[in-house]
Protein backbone atom coordinates (compact mmCIF):
# COMPACT_ATOMS: atom_id res chain seq x y z
CA UNK A 1 0.00 0.00 0.00
CA UNK A 2 2.74 2.35 0.54
CA UNK A 3 3.92 1.83 -3.08
CA UNK A 4 0.79 2.57 -4.32
CA UNK A 5 0.78 5.87 -2.16
CA UNK A 6 3.89 6.51 -3.81
CA UNK A 7 2.81 5.86 -7.62
CA UNK A 8 -0.90 7.88 -7.25
CA UNK A 9 2.13 10.83 -5.87
CA UNK A 10 3.63 10.54 -9.08
CA UNK A 11 1.30 10.75 -11.40
CA UNK A 12 -0.43 13.80 -9.58
CA UNK A 13 2.66 15.51 -9.13
CA UNK A 14 2.76 17.71 -12.32
CA UNK A 15 -0.74 18.99 -11.74
CA UNK A 16 0.82 20.89 -8.87
CA UNK A 17 2.62 24.17 -10.06
CA UNK A 18 2.77 25.84 -6.61
CA UNK A 19 6.18 24.71 -5.21
CA UNK A 20 6.57 26.97 -2.00
CA UNK A 21 3.22 24.17 -1.36
CA UNK A 22 5.24 20.80 -2.68
CA UNK A 23 7.53 22.25 -0.06
CA UNK A 24 5.22 23.40 2.70
CA UNK A 25 3.01 19.65 2.45
CA UNK A 26 6.03 18.05 2.18
CA UNK A 27 7.66 19.62 5.56
CA UNK A 28 3.80 19.15 7.09
CA UNK A 29 3.48 15.81 5.78
CA UNK A 30 -0.12 17.10 4.61
CA UNK A 31 -1.12 15.54 1.24
CA UNK A 32 -4.69 16.37 0.76
CA UNK A 33 -7.18 13.16 -0.91
CA UNK A 34 -4.29 11.79 -0.45
CA UNK A 35 -4.00 8.66 2.32
CA UNK A 36 -0.42 8.39 3.46
CA UNK A 37 -0.39 7.52 7.15
CA UNK A 38 1.76 4.63 6.17
CA UNK A 39 3.83 6.30 4.37
CA UNK A 40 3.92 9.59 7.37
CA UNK A 41 5.09 6.49 9.75
CA UNK A 42 7.88 4.84 8.08
CA UNK A 43 9.44 7.99 7.71
CA UNK A 44 9.53 8.56 11.75
CA UNK A 45 10.83 5.09 11.58
CA UNK A 46 13.94 6.52 9.77
CA UNK A 47 14.54 10.01 11.03
CA UNK A 48 16.76 8.95 14.43
CA UNK A 49 16.20 12.18 17.02
CA UNK A 50 19.88 13.88 17.57
CA UNK A 51 20.87 14.51 20.86
CA UNK A 52 22.46 17.96 20.87
CA UNK A 53 23.36 17.78 24.50
CA UNK A 54 26.96 15.73 23.20
CA UNK A 55 30.06 16.97 21.32
CA UNK A 56 29.27 17.39 17.54
CA UNK A 57 32.08 18.43 15.43
CA UNK A 58 31.80 16.35 12.16
CA UNK A 59 29.87 19.46 10.32
CA UNK A 60 32.39 22.38 11.62
CA UNK A 61 34.53 24.43 9.08
CA UNK A 62 37.39 26.47 10.06
CA UNK A 63 39.79 28.28 8.02
CA UNK A 64 43.04 27.85 6.72
CA UNK A 65 44.73 30.06 9.39
CA UNK A 66 43.27 28.57 12.37
CA UNK A 67 43.98 24.95 10.40
CA UNK A 68 47.93 25.89 10.42
CA UNK A 69 47.72 27.97 13.83
CA UNK A 70 45.95 25.09 15.79
CA UNK A 71 46.87 21.68 14.09
CA UNK A 72 50.06 23.16 13.01
CA UNK A 73 49.54 22.03 9.07
CA UNK A 74 51.42 23.86 6.20
CA UNK A 75 49.79 25.13 3.12
CA UNK A 76 50.78 22.52 1.33
CA UNK A 77 48.91 20.07 3.58
CA UNK A 78 45.99 21.71 3.06
CA UNK A 79 46.39 21.85 -0.48
CA UNK A 80 45.47 17.95 -0.40
CA UNK A 81 42.00 18.80 2.05
CA UNK A 82 38.72 19.36 -0.06
CA UNK A 83 37.88 22.80 0.06
CA UNK A 84 34.59 24.20 0.51
CA UNK A 85 33.34 28.08 -0.90
CA UNK A 86 30.90 29.70 2.09
CA UNK A 87 29.88 33.14 2.55
CA UNK A 88 32.14 35.55 3.73
CA UNK A 89 31.05 37.35 7.45
CA UNK A 90 33.49 40.34 6.06
CA UNK A 91 32.12 42.79 3.74
CA UNK A 92 34.78 43.43 1.90
CA UNK A 93 34.69 39.90 0.38
CA UNK A 94 31.66 37.33 -0.64
CA UNK A 95 33.03 34.63 -0.28
CA UNK A 96 35.58 32.61 1.00
CA UNK A 97 37.60 28.99 1.53
CA UNK A 98 37.15 26.93 4.37
CA UNK A 99 37.60 23.10 5.46
CA UNK A 100 36.18 20.25 7.37
CA UNK A 101 37.52 20.00 11.10
CA UNK A 102 37.12 16.75 10.47
CA UNK A 103 39.43 16.37 7.32
CA UNK A 104 42.00 18.88 8.91
CA UNK A 105 42.43 16.75 12.02
CA UNK A 106 42.79 13.61 10.47
CA UNK A 107 45.29 15.13 8.59
CA UNK A 108 47.05 16.22 11.42
CA UNK A 109 47.11 12.70 13.00
CA UNK A 110 48.73 11.69 9.36
CA UNK A 111 51.02 14.30 9.72
CA UNK A 112 52.24 14.11 13.32
CA UNK A 113 51.59 10.38 14.16
CA UNK A 114 49.23 10.78 16.96
CA UNK A 115 47.57 13.12 19.41
CA UNK A 116 50.65 13.70 21.83
CA UNK A 117 53.16 14.29 19.23
CA UNK A 118 50.41 17.15 17.73
CA UNK A 119 50.27 18.31 21.34
CA UNK A 120 54.25 18.44 22.26
CA UNK A 121 54.91 20.59 18.59
CA UNK A 122 51.50 22.90 19.89
CA UNK A 123 54.02 23.36 23.53
CA UNK A 124 57.26 23.84 21.49
CA UNK A 125 55.67 26.82 19.28
CA UNK A 126 54.00 28.33 21.63
CA UNK A 127 57.53 28.59 24.00
CA UNK A 128 59.26 29.72 20.62
CA UNK A 129 56.67 32.23 20.18
CA UNK A 130 57.16 33.22 23.37
CA UNK A 131 60.99 33.93 23.71
CA UNK A 132 60.67 35.55 20.25
CA UNK A 133 58.28 37.95 22.52
CA UNK A 134 61.13 38.53 25.03
CA UNK A 135 63.51 38.75 22.59
CA UNK A 136 61.55 41.76 20.99
CA UNK A 137 60.65 43.51 24.55
CA UNK A 138 64.54 43.64 25.31
CA UNK A 139 65.42 44.52 22.11
CA UNK A 140 62.79 47.59 22.39
CA UNK A 141 63.99 48.27 25.87
CA UNK A 142 67.55 48.24 24.64
CA UNK A 143 66.75 50.30 22.04
CA UNK A 144 65.49 53.19 24.14
CA UNK A 145 68.23 53.48 26.52
CA UNK A 146 70.37 53.92 23.83
CA UNK A 147 67.67 56.74 22.27
CA UNK A 148 67.86 58.62 26.10
CA UNK A 149 71.76 58.25 26.37
CA UNK A 150 72.03 59.62 22.63
CA UNK A 151 69.45 62.63 22.52
CA UNK A 152 69.01 63.15 26.48
CA UNK A 153 65.85 63.56 28.65
CA UNK A 154 64.54 66.78 26.32
CA UNK A 155 63.61 64.68 23.52
CA UNK A 156 63.15 61.35 24.75
CA UNK A 157 59.74 61.61 25.05
CA UNK A 158 58.75 62.76 21.37
CA UNK A 159 61.21 60.08 20.04
CA UNK A 160 59.56 57.03 22.11
CA UNK A 161 56.15 58.65 21.01
CA UNK A 162 57.11 58.51 17.54
CA UNK A 163 58.33 54.67 17.52
CA UNK A 164 55.79 52.99 19.97
CA UNK A 165 52.52 54.01 18.25
CA UNK A 166 52.22 53.65 14.48
CA UNK A 167 50.66 56.91 12.59
CA UNK A 168 46.82 55.86 12.27
CA UNK A 169 46.94 57.75 9.10
CA UNK A 170 44.69 60.26 10.04
CA UNK A 171 46.61 63.40 9.16
CA UNK A 172 44.25 65.99 8.67
CA UNK A 173 43.07 64.67 12.72
CA UNK A 174 44.01 68.10 14.21
CA UNK A 175 43.50 70.27 10.93
CA UNK A 176 40.18 70.47 11.07
CA UNK A 177 37.24 69.47 13.06
CA UNK A 178 37.43 69.28 17.08
CA UNK A 179 41.20 68.67 16.45
CA UNK A 180 41.33 71.98 14.93
CA UNK A 181 39.57 73.37 18.02
CA UNK A 182 41.89 71.89 20.53
CA UNK A 183 44.66 72.55 19.23
CA UNK A 184 43.89 76.62 18.91
CA UNK A 185 42.57 76.12 22.64
CA UNK A 186 46.59 74.68 23.63
CA UNK A 187 48.23 77.77 21.92
CA UNK A 188 46.30 80.05 23.97
CA UNK A 189 45.36 78.97 27.05
CA UNK A 190 49.66 77.98 27.15
CA UNK A 191 50.45 82.31 26.61
CA UNK A 192 47.16 83.29 28.73
CA UNK A 193 48.99 80.92 31.41
CA UNK A 194 52.26 82.47 31.07
CA UNK A 195 51.24 85.75 31.44
CA UNK A 196 48.99 85.59 33.76
CA UNK A 197 51.69 84.00 36.08
CA UNK A 198 53.96 87.06 35.26
CA UNK A 199 50.94 88.95 36.40
CA UNK A 200 50.42 87.29 39.87
CA UNK A 201 54.32 87.18 40.66
CA UNK A 202 54.28 90.99 40.25
CA UNK A 203 50.82 92.05 41.66
CA UNK A 204 50.05 88.98 44.01
CA UNK A 205 46.43 89.12 43.63
CA UNK A 206 44.61 85.91 44.62
CA UNK A 207 41.90 86.67 41.27
CA UNK A 208 45.20 86.21 38.76
CA UNK A 209 46.26 83.51 40.90
CA UNK A 210 42.87 81.57 40.21
CA UNK A 211 43.36 82.85 36.79
CA UNK A 212 46.97 81.60 36.34
CA UNK A 213 45.84 78.11 37.63
CA UNK A 214 42.90 78.31 35.49
CA UNK A 215 44.88 78.43 32.30
CA UNK A 216 47.29 75.99 33.44
CA UNK A 217 44.30 73.70 33.76
CA UNK A 218 42.30 74.19 30.58
CA UNK A 219 46.21 74.33 28.70
CA UNK A 220 46.85 70.42 30.62
CA UNK A 221 43.16 69.26 30.12
CA UNK A 222 43.43 70.22 26.48
CA UNK A 223 46.80 68.33 25.70
CA UNK A 224 44.50 65.53 27.42
CA UNK A 225 41.74 65.89 24.84
CA UNK A 226 44.15 66.36 22.27
CA UNK A 227 45.69 62.62 23.28
CA UNK A 228 42.07 61.54 23.47
CA UNK A 229 41.29 62.67 19.90
CA UNK A 230 44.97 60.77 18.28
CA UNK A 231 44.34 57.58 20.22
CA UNK A 232 40.62 57.52 18.93
CA UNK A 233 41.14 57.62 15.10
CA UNK A 234 43.37 54.10 15.61
CA UNK A 235 41.93 51.42 13.48
CA UNK A 236 40.20 48.24 15.46
CA UNK A 237 42.10 45.87 16.83
CA UNK A 238 42.30 41.88 17.95
CA UNK A 239 41.72 43.19 21.52
CA UNK A 240 39.44 46.46 20.86
CA UNK A 241 37.44 45.28 18.19
CA UNK A 242 34.78 47.97 17.80
CA UNK A 243 37.94 50.59 17.90
CA UNK A 244 38.95 53.21 20.15
CA UNK A 245 36.26 55.96 19.53
CA UNK A 246 35.28 55.77 23.41
CA UNK A 247 38.78 57.53 24.22
CA UNK A 248 37.23 61.13 23.29
CA UNK A 249 34.75 60.78 26.01
CA UNK A 250 37.36 59.14 28.32
CA UNK A 251 40.22 61.97 28.21
CA UNK A 252 37.25 64.42 28.62
CA UNK A 253 35.88 62.78 31.95
CA UNK A 254 39.52 62.73 33.18
CA UNK A 255 39.93 66.50 31.83
CA UNK A 256 36.67 66.86 34.11
CA UNK A 257 38.09 65.71 36.97
CA UNK A 258 41.59 67.33 36.42
CA UNK A 259 39.56 70.94 36.20
CA UNK A 260 37.73 69.87 39.37
CA UNK A 261 40.73 68.97 41.53
CA UNK A 262 43.26 71.46 39.79
CA UNK A 263 41.50 74.87 39.11
CA UNK A 264 38.51 74.53 41.52
CA UNK A 265 40.55 73.15 44.56
CA UNK A 266 43.25 75.46 44.12
CA UNK A 267 41.21 77.99 43.52
CA UNK A 268 39.33 77.60 46.98
CA UNK A 269 42.58 76.82 48.58
CA UNK A 270 43.92 80.58 47.66
CA UNK A 271 41.04 82.15 48.10
CA UNK A 272 40.02 80.76 51.45
CA UNK A 273 43.88 81.96 52.60
CA UNK A 274 43.77 85.08 51.04
CA UNK A 275 40.12 85.70 53.73
CA UNK A 276 42.23 83.96 56.73
CA UNK A 277 45.44 85.86 56.25
CA UNK A 278 44.90 89.10 53.96
CA UNK A 279 47.69 90.75 52.34
CA UNK A 280 48.31 94.19 50.56
CA UNK A 281 48.14 94.26 46.67
CA UNK A 282 50.53 96.20 44.69
CA UNK A 283 49.35 97.86 41.50
CA UNK A 284 46.85 96.05 39.04
CA UNK A 285 47.34 97.73 36.41
CA UNK A 286 49.56 95.26 34.43
CA UNK A 287 47.04 92.83 35.52
CA UNK A 288 44.25 94.33 33.89
CA UNK A 289 46.30 94.73 30.63
CA UNK A 290 46.43 91.07 30.71
CA UNK A 291 42.91 90.01 31.58
CA UNK A 292 42.11 92.46 28.99
CA UNK A 293 44.30 90.49 26.47
CA UNK A 294 42.89 87.23 27.93
CA UNK A 295 39.53 88.00 27.37
CA UNK A 296 40.34 88.68 23.72
CA UNK A 297 42.18 85.57 23.17
CA UNK A 298 39.28 83.68 25.62
CA UNK A 299 37.04 84.87 23.47
CA UNK A 300 38.25 83.89 20.15
CA UNK A 301 38.93 80.32 21.21
CA UNK A 302 35.30 80.30 22.36
CA UNK A 303 34.02 81.85 18.89
CA UNK A 304 36.01 78.70 16.93
CA UNK A 305 34.07 76.68 19.68
CA UNK A 306 30.67 77.97 19.48
CA UNK A 307 30.69 77.56 15.20
CA UNK A 308 32.13 74.02 15.15
CA UNK A 309 29.74 72.66 17.49
CA UNK A 310 26.80 74.82 15.84
CA UNK A 311 28.49 72.68 12.27
CA UNK A 312 28.02 69.56 14.07
CA UNK A 313 24.54 70.40 15.34
CA UNK A 314 23.19 71.15 11.90
CA UNK A 315 24.70 67.87 10.50
CA UNK A 316 23.30 65.51 12.75
CA UNK A 317 19.93 67.50 13.41
CA UNK A 318 20.42 68.76 16.61
CA UNK A 319 19.46 72.09 18.42
CA UNK A 320 23.13 73.87 19.79
CA UNK A 321 21.32 72.87 22.90
CA UNK A 322 20.64 69.14 22.26
CA UNK A 323 24.03 68.82 21.24
CA UNK A 324 26.11 70.56 24.02
CA UNK A 325 24.12 68.24 26.72
CA UNK A 326 24.08 65.18 24.84
CA UNK A 327 27.94 65.62 24.39
CA UNK A 328 27.99 64.75 20.79
CA UNK A 329 31.35 65.78 20.48
CA UNK A 330 32.96 65.68 23.52
CA UNK A 331 36.30 67.42 22.95
CA UNK A 332 34.43 70.62 21.78
CA UNK A 333 32.54 70.69 24.53
CA UNK A 334 35.45 70.59 27.04
CA UNK A 335 36.91 73.53 25.12
CA UNK A 336 33.31 75.34 24.63
CA UNK A 337 32.55 74.76 28.61
CA UNK A 338 36.63 75.82 29.39
CA UNK A 339 36.62 79.23 27.07
CA UNK A 340 32.65 79.98 28.65
CA UNK A 341 34.37 79.51 32.19
CA UNK A 342 37.36 81.06 30.71
CA UNK A 343 35.55 84.76 29.80
CA UNK A 344 33.00 84.90 32.65
CA UNK A 345 36.35 84.21 34.97
CA UNK A 346 38.27 86.76 33.43
CA UNK A 347 35.44 88.85 33.94
CA UNK A 348 34.24 88.23 37.52
CA UNK A 349 38.18 88.24 38.41
CA UNK A 350 38.53 91.62 36.70
CA UNK A 351 35.27 93.35 38.75
CA UNK A 352 36.64 92.08 42.21
CA UNK A 353 40.25 93.58 41.86
CA UNK A 354 38.86 96.48 40.49
CA UNK A 355 36.54 96.76 44.01
CA UNK A 356 39.60 96.21 45.98
CA UNK A 357 41.28 98.75 44.35
CA UNK A 358 38.42 101.36 45.07
CA UNK A 359 37.77 100.15 48.57
CA UNK A 360 41.61 99.16 49.36
CA UNK A 361 40.17 96.04 50.85
CA UNK A 362 41.65 92.78 50.19
CA UNK A 363 38.43 90.65 50.47
CA UNK A 364 36.93 91.24 47.39
CA UNK A 365 39.82 90.24 45.62
CA UNK A 366 40.16 86.58 47.79
CA UNK A 367 36.31 86.50 47.25
CA UNK A 368 36.63 86.94 43.10
CA UNK A 369 39.27 83.74 43.73
CA UNK A 370 36.25 81.49 45.55
CA UNK A 371 34.27 82.88 42.76
CA UNK A 372 35.98 81.18 39.91
CA UNK A 373 36.88 77.93 40.98
CA UNK A 374 32.74 77.82 41.93
CA UNK A 375 32.45 78.27 38.26
CA UNK A 376 35.43 75.71 37.37
CA UNK A 377 33.83 73.04 40.32
CA UNK A 378 30.39 73.82 38.11
CA UNK A 379 31.83 72.98 34.75
CA UNK A 380 33.75 69.88 36.23
CA UNK A 381 30.73 68.25 37.25
CA UNK A 382 29.26 68.43 34.02
CA UNK A 383 31.07 67.55 32.21
CA UNK A 384 31.91 64.28 34.29
CA UNK A 385 28.15 63.70 34.23
CA UNK A 386 27.78 64.24 30.29
CA UNK A 387 30.57 61.85 29.51
CA UNK A 388 29.91 59.34 32.26
CA UNK A 389 26.80 59.16 30.66
CA UNK A 390 27.83 58.54 27.31
CA UNK A 391 30.20 56.09 28.60
CA UNK A 392 26.99 54.06 29.91
CA UNK A 393 26.47 53.14 26.12
CA UNK A 394 23.74 56.14 25.36
CA UNK A 395 20.67 54.81 22.88
CA UNK A 396 20.34 57.33 20.10
CA UNK A 397 17.65 59.10 19.19
CA UNK A 398 14.02 57.59 19.16
CA UNK A 399 13.30 58.74 15.79
CA UNK A 400 16.37 57.68 14.21
CA UNK A 401 15.76 54.12 15.48
CA UNK A 402 12.61 54.82 14.39
CA UNK A 403 14.03 55.11 10.82
CA UNK A 404 16.07 52.25 10.99
CA UNK A 405 13.46 49.43 12.39
CA UNK A 406 11.04 50.91 9.50
CA UNK A 407 13.23 50.20 6.41
CA UNK A 408 13.81 46.50 7.99
CA UNK A 409 9.95 46.47 8.14
CA UNK A 410 9.65 47.36 4.83
CA UNK A 411 11.61 44.38 3.27
CA UNK A 412 9.50 41.71 1.81
CA UNK A 413 11.25 39.03 4.29
CA UNK A 414 10.37 40.78 7.39
CA UNK A 415 7.29 40.16 9.41
CA UNK A 416 8.39 41.83 12.43
CA UNK A 417 10.96 43.40 14.09
CA UNK A 418 11.74 43.18 18.13
CA UNK A 419 14.37 43.81 20.83
CA UNK A 420 15.99 46.84 18.96
CA UNK A 421 19.01 48.16 20.41
CA UNK A 422 20.70 51.51 18.80
CA UNK A 423 23.88 53.15 20.74
CA UNK A 424 26.27 55.33 19.65
CA UNK A 425 29.52 54.65 19.67
CA UNK A 426 31.31 58.22 19.62
CA UNK A 427 32.49 59.72 16.69
CA UNK A 428 29.03 60.08 14.98
CA UNK A 429 29.07 56.20 14.97
CA UNK A 430 26.57 54.02 15.52
CA UNK A 431 25.75 50.01 16.67
CA UNK A 432 22.35 48.63 15.53
CA UNK A 433 20.81 45.18 17.27
CA UNK A 434 17.75 43.22 16.27
CA UNK A 435 15.60 40.32 16.49
CA UNK A 436 14.13 39.76 12.76
CA UNK A 437 10.89 37.48 12.47
CA UNK A 438 11.60 36.26 8.65
CA UNK A 439 8.81 35.36 6.49
CA UNK A 440 9.43 31.60 6.11
CA UNK A 441 7.51 31.41 2.52
CA UNK A 442 9.39 34.59 1.09
CA UNK A 443 12.54 33.63 1.59
CA UNK A 444 12.18 30.10 0.12
CA UNK A 445 10.90 31.39 -2.34
CA UNK A 446 14.10 33.60 -3.41
CA UNK A 447 15.70 30.43 -3.01
CA UNK A 448 13.25 28.57 -5.19
CA UNK A 449 13.84 31.46 -7.57
CA UNK A 450 17.85 30.88 -8.34
CA UNK A 451 16.61 26.99 -9.15
CA UNK A 452 15.48 24.64 -12.01
CA UNK A 453 12.38 24.39 -11.11
CA UNK A 454 11.80 21.54 -13.63
CA UNK A 455 14.66 19.53 -12.29
CA UNK A 456 13.40 19.97 -9.05
CA UNK A 457 10.00 18.38 -10.21
CA UNK A 458 11.82 15.25 -11.24
CA UNK A 459 13.57 14.59 -8.60
CA UNK A 460 10.60 14.75 -6.79
CA UNK A 461 9.14 12.16 -9.08
CA UNK A 462 12.00 10.28 -8.31
CA UNK A 463 10.81 10.08 -4.52
CA UNK A 464 10.13 6.45 -3.82
CA UNK A 465 11.05 5.77 -0.24
CA UNK A 466 11.39 7.62 2.96
CA UNK A 467 15.22 7.66 2.80
CA UNK A 468 14.98 9.26 -0.60
CA UNK A 469 12.35 12.06 0.91
CA UNK A 470 14.57 12.36 4.02
CA UNK A 471 17.69 13.23 1.25
CA UNK A 472 15.72 15.41 -0.70
CA UNK A 473 14.44 17.65 2.06
CA UNK A 474 18.15 17.62 3.64
CA UNK A 475 19.73 18.92 0.71
CA UNK A 476 16.58 21.44 -0.21
CA UNK A 477 16.37 22.71 3.57
CA UNK A 478 20.41 23.24 3.67
CA UNK A 479 20.09 25.52 0.84
CA UNK A 480 17.41 27.15 2.09
CA UNK A 481 19.35 27.90 5.61
CA UNK A 482 22.14 29.58 3.17
CA UNK A 483 19.56 31.60 1.67
CA UNK A 484 18.42 32.78 4.78
CA UNK A 485 21.65 33.58 5.83
CA UNK A 486 22.30 35.72 2.60
CA UNK A 487 19.08 37.65 3.48
CA UNK A 488 20.54 38.68 6.39
CA UNK A 489 23.78 39.91 5.10
CA UNK A 490 21.80 41.84 2.29
CA UNK A 491 19.79 43.43 4.43
CA UNK A 492 23.21 44.36 7.01
CA UNK A 493 24.73 45.74 3.69
CA UNK A 494 22.02 47.79 2.84
CA UNK A 495 21.18 49.14 5.84
CA UNK A 496 24.67 50.25 6.29
CA UNK A 497 24.97 51.80 2.63
CA UNK A 498 21.61 53.73 3.51
CA UNK A 499 22.95 54.49 6.72
CA UNK A 500 26.53 55.33 7.05
CA UNK A 501 26.51 56.65 10.33
CA UNK A 502 25.64 52.38 11.34
CA UNK A 503 29.18 50.99 11.56
CA UNK A 504 27.81 47.63 13.25
CA UNK A 505 24.25 45.77 12.79
CA UNK A 506 23.80 42.34 14.51
CA UNK A 507 20.78 41.28 13.01
CA UNK A 508 19.27 37.80 14.92
CA UNK A 509 16.69 35.85 13.77
CA UNK A 510 13.78 34.95 15.64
Amino acid sequence: MNVIGMNQLKKKTLLLLDLPCIFSMISRMEFPHYNLHLFSCAVRAVLKKREYGAKYTQNNFITAVRAMNEFCLKPSDLEQLRKIRRRSPHDDTEAFTVFLRSDVEAKALDVWGSPEALARERKLRKEVEREYQETIFLFLVFFFVCLFVSYGDQNFTFLCLCFIKPRSGKRTTFLQGPGKVVMVAICINGLNFFFKLLAWVYTGSASMFSEAIHSLADTCNQALLALGISQSVRNPDAIHPYGFSNMRYIASLISGVGIFMMGAGLSWYHGIMGLLHPEPIESLLWAYCILAGSLVSEGATLLVAINEIKKSAHQHGLSFYEYVMQSRDPSTNVVLLEDTAAVLGVILAAGCMGLTSLTGNPYYDSLGSLGVGTLLGAVSAFLIYTNTEALLGRSIQAERVQKLTEFLENDPAVRAIHDVKATDMGLSKVRFKAEVDFDGRVVTRSYLEKQDIDQILNDIQQVKTPEELENFMLKHGENIIDTLGAEVDRLEKELKQRNPEVRHVDLEIL
